[in-house]
C-alpha cells in the first residue's frame, strides 16, 4: 500500500492542492477583488509583508540558523507559497476583516505564478546540488494547472450555480483535509516521516521560525496603527501559509527517494500543523481584543 502511496505521491499533492483551491474559488466573486478599493493602504501593507518581509525573515533563518539544507529548503519554500484558504476562515474566526483577507490571498494566490519560483530561486539555489536547475516553467505550470485554473472553476461555479456552490466548497475543502490525512499516513508508513532522525533542534528552528512570523505580523500593523480588524486579517494572512502548495512543490521537486525530501516533507508538515496552533491563538487573541473594542 505505501509503495503505492510513494510511486503516486505527486498526484496525492496535486489533487489535495486542487480540491483546496476549488474550495476557496466557490467562496468567491470579482468583488472581492474590488474591495481592496476600500483598503487600500491595508492592503498594500499586507502584500508589502507577504512579498519582503516573509521572504526576508526566512533569508536570515537560511542565513545565520546553520541548520540542515532541507530544513533550509524547507523554510525557503514556506516564504515562497502565499496564504491559503484556512487563513480566510481563521480571519472569519478572529473577528478580523474578511474581504481584506481574501482579497490578500486571492491577489498573493494569483502573483505566486511569478513570485514563487523567484523566491525559491534567490533563497535556496546555493543550496542546492551543483548541477541542479531550478524548474521555473514547471513550477509556474503546477501552479496554473493545479492551483489557479482550480480557483478558476470554483469561481465560475459560485457565479453560475450559487445554490450548489456552498455544498462544492464544503466538498473542496474537506475533500483536501482527508487527502492531507492520506499523504501524511502514505509518508508515514513509507518511512518518510522520521521525527526521531530529525531532531529536537529542527523541530525548534521551525517554531522559531513560525513565531517570527507571528511576531512580525502582530508588531507591524499595531505600530502603523492600522484598525484592528485590518490588523487581524494581516496577522492571520502572514502566519498561516498555503502548505497545500508547499506539499507539491515538495512532491514536485524532491520525489521519494531523494536525498533532501524526507527533511523538506517533515518542515513543511510540521509547519502546517504548528500554524494551526498558532492561528487558534491568534484566534482567541483578536476575539478578545474586539471585543474590549467594543466595550
Amino acid at each position: 500500500m505505501f509503495s503505492f502511496y510513494l510511486t503516486h505521491e505527486y498526484w496525492f499533492a496535486a489533487a489535495q492542492l486542487s480540491l483546496a483551491m476549488l474550495g476557496m474559488g466557490a467562496t468567491l466573486t470579482l468583488k472581492d477583488f474590488k474591495a481592496i478599493i476600500k483598503t487600500p493602504r491595508a492592503f498594500a501593507i499586507g502584500l508589502s509583508l507577504q512579498f519582503v518581509l516573509v521572504p526576508l525573515a526566512a533569508f536570515l533563518f537560511i542565513t545565520f540558523s546553520g541548520a540542515t539544507a532541507g530544513l533550509l529548503i524547507g523554510l525557503a519554500l514556506l516564504a515562497a507559497i502565499p496564504g491559503g484558504t484556512v487563513s480566510n476562515i481563521f480571519t472569519y474566526m478572529g473577528k478580523g476583516n474578511i474581504v481584506l483577507s481574501i482579497a490578500i490571498t486571492a491577489i498573493t494566490t494569483i502573483a505566486c505564478l511569478v513570485t514563487t519560483p523567484i523566491v525559491l530561486n534567490l533563497l535556496i539555489s546555493q543550496h542546492m546540488p551543483a548541477d541542479f536547475i531550478m524548474p521555473v516553467g514547471r513550477i509556474a505550470f503546477e501552479i496554473c494547472l493545479f492551483l489557479l485554473l482550480p480557483l478558476f472553476i470554483g469561481m465560475v461555479i459560485f457565479a453560475k450555480l450559487p445554490n450548489q456552490a456552498e455544498m462544492i466548497s464544503k466538498f473542496g475543502i474537506y475533500g483536501s483535509i482527508f487527502v492531507i490525512a492520506l499523504i501524511v499516513i502514505g509518508s508515514a508508513g513509507a518511512g518518510r516521516l522520521d521525527l526521531g532522525s530529525f531532531g529536537m533542534t529542527n523541530v525548534l528552528l521551525i517554531l522559531a521560525f513560525a513565531l517570527t512570523l507571528l511576531s512580525l505580523s502582530v508588531i507591524i500593523p499595531k505600530l502603523l496603527r492600522l484598525p484592528a480588524k485590518d490588523g487581524t486579517a494581516i496577522q492571520i494572512e502572514i502566519t498561516v501559509r498555503n502548505t497545500n502548495l508547499g506539499l507539491l512543490l515538495t512532491a514536485s521537486l524532491f520525489p521519494p527517494g531523494h536525498v533532501l525530501g524526507g527533511t523538506v516533507l517533515m518542515t513543511v508538515l510540521l509547519y502546517g500543523a504548528m500554524m494551526l496552533l498558532l492561528g487558534a491563538g491568534l484566534i482567541l487573541y483578536n476575539r478578545r481584543v474586539h471585543k474590549h473594542i467594543k466595550a
